[in-house]
């Protein structure tokens, strides 16, 4: 994943491809991943969806709320499987269950099957987590 910052009012996007950078009104937030193509979602979209009151830079200067936006749309997670650091009960409960176990390959692909699906933001939620932890589960293991 990347993130990154453009001043537009020194370095224009213009284009097919622009996705309206700024339009909404500032600061515009948007994301381009595979799921949303060359247009990218706008973070005011996803504000509304999860009913944040006040402005762009009020909702999503508070860190919950862009770690949320940024887990949910980067299809990832704070959870680090090696050490259970930034793991909920519930997530760690899942690792315990999949560690060294057959089929973590198998179970990753049916997620990620399910990812484009239309659920509650809740449950979008944990299966983004637990597609983050199969990956961290498959990949892998870095020789010393």
């Amino acid at each position: 994943m990347a993130f990154g910052d453009v001043n537009l009012s020194e370095e224009q996007v213009r284009g097919k491809y622009a996705g309206s950078p700024g339009g909404g009104g500032w600061p515009t937030i948007r994301v381009y991943n595979k799921a949303t193509g060359y247009d990218g979602a706008f973070a005011g979209d996803w504000k509304e969806k999860n009913k944040l009151p006040g402005a762009m830079c009020d909702a999503f200067g508070k860190e919950e709320n862009m770690q949320a936006y940024v887990e949910e749309l980067g299809m990832t997670s704070l959870c680090k499987v090696g050490d259970g650091a930034g793991c909920t009960d519930k997530e760690k409960e899942f690792i315990a269950k999949w560690t060294g176990q057959d089929g973590v390959t198998a179970q990753l692909e049916r997620l990620e099957g399910m990812a484009d699906g239309s659920m509650k933001p809740e449950l979008k939620k944990w299966l983004s987590q637990r597609i983050a932890i199969l990956k961290q589960l498959s990949a892998p293991k870095e020789e010393l």
